[in-house]
């Protein structure tokens, strides 16, 4: 029977009555149908339904969870007090309330007050799970609870609906027939039994983990062809997580419609008609007499610090969470496995550096202070000549990232990269093979509830206006006014981002020239290192901040675009979301890597920002050591305060202020203690899944840090290996424990991601190209020694990089105010570039030098970035998509299959040769025995002829 048809007792004079005022309804009564929510009574029924993962009759389970919210008025929470007082076994023998707010009647009668809002989510509420019950869904509701004023539906799919489902879905699911993976032979065997014997200490303790050398042939469960599966155990046959997707894509698609809207889950979800949906978890993870569960596995042998040592349970991940997760969790793995060779080769590079110091003629040649090179005021005024000497440190530090090493660095981390891809795609493919996900297509999701409401909304406009009912779609004009809103957002954010980042150069500018009035010599020598510490500090911190208000901004955007699919939905948040951190992150690096120094002018045409502000100069050594510096504080200050702190300290301080919430409400109620919460009530207290974004973007932000500027910073790769070696368990004991059990998704591949991932691995070769060519000194040094060394030595280059300027060519207000700092009058001074001396005809004009190194600098450009992506695109060629041996097994069960079904038809067509037979046999005897008969009584030969019809 419908929810609507449950009201049609009312008298006549009541049927106008508006449906969402039924409170008044409910205080008249109705007869309740044998179609309401199902109830069990039990003696003990926390131990019986093992403390809500069952029905309360114990042999049900629990597949998934409905949380609503009801009023519960003082006067009522008394009354229910005083009757636990006096009958102390009301709670044991209380039966679940099959309809919301039958506990309270009693109290209605003293309080006249209706609230509508409420009623009208009721109401949705008892259509929505009258339609479920309709479908095939088994329910029963618990309103006794230790959390006051919220309810829990628990929704069971019995084996014909898992079935009809698991049809519908094409689910593939084992058959009973099984056959042997194709083993390796001779040496290769050797090979891997030695490495299984090496690494079995790091292996985890689970059976799913175990190599398999047989495997069950899969196929897409029919109904028709129950007899090719394992039916056994039909309790085992579909696990939880299939289970709980199953009843998740029946409550997607059951609607609620009332005034003509279309509402499944996600839309009550949306309205607050219930305010939570989830699967349950396994049982507890941690206690005394815990039963042994996947959940408890998995917090042992994953989501622990203590195996951080050990691989992954991936199998096992994917059998609690899914195939969506999984595949996360995996390609993590495989990100941080790779990471072990680049981090390996980068401190071999680093080390090369500190090793080679020593004999760096360049800077041997700064930090000898015979040279008595004067360099030119690095700001007007306040600032006085200086010892090129004084630089020694830097340049020093500059030579351990900027040597000949780190362009070997740059290309082999390209060519990491390319391999890396690589890698992930044989590795996908060899879990869509164990996983059975070969020949997996995912189909068009369900509308999203806000596109459902906005289509609703126009067609009501468009049937007001024109008495139209054809069914609406969102096309471009209704969308262009969010489309517009994304575009002007984005420009707008993008735009703040340079801002910041412009305040911040005024900031480095400002106080440089502050610091510079010191009158200290300390205070004037530590100047640049100060600057530089402090704005990149700033920028940290400015980075931390935007890259959560541009996440909140960017979900505003996609949510005003209005999606269709929650596909569309996440890839569009995904875009827009990697855009502005994007952005947001590589700006600061981007300025000091390619724009710092470049537009300096000369000392006497300097320019100017405001008309006062001189715009930086790099170091005597170069930008290459100042971008080191930028780049290593901005990774290691993300990973260390936004990927880990957050993620450890947020969730711990909502679960503290829920635990107080919760002692508060306890201490008002004294009576709550004696009762154990159940499951649901455990998991209600969770944090909801909020998506696998997060936990992407910050590791793709990541692979950028390590590929884009590594020839800057050889040591990235190594500080990413130590973070994600804390990352991958720090996420897996927030899934395990923090999180609410998540809806298992299939997917075959990580989707947009791995596009990102092609796009920054190709964008890192091109940007590696200029890092080298224009940032570092490797190119000037390489035309130097080749092209004006004398003696074929890098002797002499220092002085070849720097100019000479005649103090009186000054500009009036800009000489230094003491020019006899240095103790002696200073006529020419040095700085660096490539231009004509004072004593020539073109003086300060730019030189020959300058445009013969730029040749340089862009063949370079040129010859690096087609080498390396043919390079990379070769190692791409070469290396299969899918491994062989899976290409084989996949051939293998196909052929299997073939088998399996051709011997079924021939069974098919022997059994009905034989009731051929039969039925022939049958007819001669009814010929032979009664000739007559059969030809004036031709029904009675018909009828022995109908047996094969029947059949």
């Amino acid at each position: 029977m419908r929810m609507n048809e449950k009201y049609s007792c009312l008298p006549d004079e009541d049927k106008g009555i508006h449906i969402i005022n039924i409170r008044a309804i409910e205080d008249i009564g109705y007869v309740q149908h044998e179609s309401t929510l199902l109830n069990s009574l039990s003696r003990n029924p926390d131990a019986d339904c093992k403390y809500g993962l069952y029905f309360r009759d114990g042999k049900r389970k629990v597949d998934y969870i409905l949380v609503y919210h009801y009023k519960k008025s003082s006067v009522g929470r008394t009354l229910a007090r005083r009757i636990h007082h006096n009958d102390s076994s009301a709670r044991s023998t209380k039966q679940d309330q099959p309809l919301p707010g039958k506990g309270v009647h009693l109290e209605m009668e003293n309080e006249p007050h209706v609230d509508y809002h409420e009623d009208d989510k009721r109401f949705r509420r008892e259509e929505y799970e009258g339609n479920l019950m309709e479908a095939g869904l088994e329910l029963e509701r618990d309103e006794d609870t230790k959390i006051h004023g919220v309810g829990f539906v628990k929704i069971h799919a019995p084996w014909n609906v898992l079935c009809r489902e698991a049809e519908f879905l094409k689910l593939k699911m084992p058959t009973k027939k099984m056959y042997e993976i194709n083993q390796t032979h001779g040496l290769l065997k050797k090979i891997n039994s030695v490495i299984q014997k090496i690494t079995e200490p790091i292996q985890p303790k689970v059976a799913e983990h175990k190599p398999q050398t047989v495997k069950r042939l899969s196929y897409p469960f029919s109904r028709e062809k129950q007899h090719l599966f394992d039916l056994s155990d039909r309790d085992s046959f579909f696990d939880s997580k299939t289970r709980s997707t199953i009843v998740y894509e029946i409550l997607k698609r059951t609607t609620c419609t009332k005034a003509k809207y279309s509402m499944g889950i996600t839309s009550l979800l949306a309205n607050g008609v219930y305010s939570a949906a989830y699967p349950l978890h396994d049982g507890d993870y941690e206690g005394e007499n815990v039963e042994p569960n996947d959940r408890k596995l998995l917090c042992e042998e994953w989501a622990s610090y203590g195996v951080f040592y050990k691989y992954q349970p991936i199998d096992l991940v994917r059998k609690y969470f899914g195939e969506k997760i999984g595949l996360y969790f995996a390609w993590l793995g495989v990100y941080t496995q790779m990471l072990i060779p680049a981090s390996i080769v980068g401190i071999i590079v680093f080390l090369y550096g500190c090793a080679t110091v020593d004999e760096n003629i360049p800077s041997m040649e700064m930090c000898d202070q015979r040279n008595n090179i004067t360099m030119c005021p690095l700001c007007d005024r306040t600032c006085s000549y200086w010892k090129m000497s004084s630089a020694c440190a830097t340049a020093r530090a500059s030579h351990l990232f900027d040597n000949p090493a780190t362009v070997f660095f740059s290309v082999f981390m390209a060519l990491w990269a390319a391999t890396f891809m690589e890698h992930w795609k044989r590795k996908q493919m060899r879990l869509n093979y164990r996983w059975d996900l070969t020949g997996f297509e995912e189909e068009e999701d369900h509308p999203r509830a806000e596109y459902e409401a906005k289509v609703l909304e126009k067609s009501l406009r468009r049937e007001y206006k024109h008495k139209e009912t054809d069914k609406e779609k969102l096309t471009w004009k209704d969308r262009f006014p969010a489309y517009f809103t994304n575009f002007v957002g984005i420009i707008f954010m993008v735009g703040l981002t340079f801002a910041i980042v412009f305040g911040v150069i005024i900031y480095r500018i400002s106080t440089a020239a502050a610091l510079a009035i010191s009158s200290t010599p300390s205070g004037r020598s530590s100047v640049r290192v100060t600057v530089t510490a402090t704005a990149v500090i700033i920028n940290l911190v400015v980075i931390i901040i935007l890259d959560e208000v541009y996440g909140c901004i960017a979900r505003w955007l996609t949510q005003i675009e209005v999606p269709k699919t929650d596909k569309n939905f996440e890839e569009s948040l995904i875009f827009k979301a990697f855009l502005l951190k994007f952005v947001n992150a590589y700006t600061p690096i981007f300025y000091v890597a390619f724009f710092k120094g470049r537009f300096v002018g000369r000392p006497g045409d300097y320019v100017y920002i405001f008309h006062s502000f001189r715009m930086e100069e790099c170091a005597p050594g170069g930008c290459l050591m100042e971008l080191c510096i930028q780049l290593s504080i901005i990774m290691l200050g993300k990973q260390l305060i936004q990927n880990n702190l957050f993620e450890i300290g947020i969730p711990k301080m909502k679960k503290f202020i829920r635990y107080m919430k919760s002692k508060r409400q306890r201490s008002l109620d004294h009576e709550e203690h004696v009762k154990k919460k159940q499951r649901y009530e455990v998991d209600y207290n969770l944090e909801p899944f909020a998506g696998l974004t997060p936990e992407y973007m910050e590791m793709i932000i990541q692979f950028g840090f390590v590929t884009l500027f590594v020839a800057s910073f050889p040591l990235a790769p190594l500080f990413a290996l130590l973070n994600n070696i804390i990352e991958i368990r720090l996420d897996a004991k927030k899934f395990v424990t923090e999180l609410r059990r998540p809806v298992a998704v299939r997917a075959k591949d990580i989707g947009i991601w791995y596009n990102i991932l092609r796009g920054i691995g190709k964008l890192a070769v091109i940007i590696n190209a200029f890092v080298i060519s224009f940032t570092s000194d490797f190119i000037p040094r390489l035309v130097y020694l080749y092209m004006y060394s004398e003696n074929g030595t890098m002797h002499g280059f220092v002085n070849h990089t720097l100019s000479s300027f005649n103090v009186s060519d000054f500009q009036a207000g800009t000489a230094p105010n003491d020019p006899m700092d240095l103790g002696y009058e200073v006529q020419i001074c040095r700085y660096k570039d490539y231009r004509e001396p004072p004593w020539s005809e073109n003086k300060y004009d730019i030189s020959k030098d300058f445009w013969a190194v730029l040749a340089a600098r862009l063949a370079f450009v040129i010859v690096f970035q087609n080498l390396v992506m043919f390079m990379s695109d070769f190692v791409d060629w070469i290396i299969p998509d899918i491994p062989k041996d899976i290409s084989q097994q996949i051939h293998k069960e196909k052929v299997l299959m073939v088998e399996v079904f051709m011997r079924e038809e021939q069974g098919k067509l022997q059994m009905l040769e034989t009731w051929k037979d039969k039925d022939m046999k049958k007819g001669e005897n009814c010929n032979s025995h009664s000739p007559k008969l059969s030809r004036s009584h031709s029904g009675s030969l018909s009828s022995c002829h109908s047996y094969p019809v029947d059949v």
